[in-house]
């Protein structure tokens, strides 16, 4: 079993950041995925990055490539999303999820362990 817990959510104005984090617990992780996914008032959940937890590879959806950036801290068995030049569309409730699944991973169906989610607002 795996544990995740999302912080680090709340209310930006557009052009601004946040750092979403992804605190994991109960397994080992060094054969994990891990990824973000939101979900939008009325729409359905979508892919927004995922990482290997063993060698870093990254994993981005077109819509926030070159914006966000996912990382982990071993050490702290931590995810984080970086996110930059917010817009008003990126406005969700933001997901941790895990897998030891090593394919499809902008697949949510892919991922075994969800967080709570944490809501992240961006006014125009």
């Amino acid at each position: 079993q795996v544990q995740l817990d999302e912080s680090g959510g709340g209310l930006v104005q557009a052009g601004n950041s946040l750092r979403l984090s992804c605190a994991a617990s109960g397994r080992t992780f060094s054969s994990l995925i891990m990824g973000w996914f939101r979900q939008a008032p009325g729409k359905e959940r979508e892919f927004v990055a995922a990482i290997n937890w063993s060698n870093g590879n990254t994993y981005y959806s077109d819509s926030v490539k070159g914006r966000f950036t996912i990382s982990r801290d071993n050490a702290k068995n931590t995810m984080y999303l970086q996110m930059n030049s917010l817009k008003p569309e990126d406005t969700a409730v933001y997901y941790c999820a895990a897998t030891v699944r090593g394919f499809l991973v902008r697949l949510q169906h892919t991922y075994d362990y969800w967080g709570q989610g944490t809501q992240v607002t961006v006014s125009s």
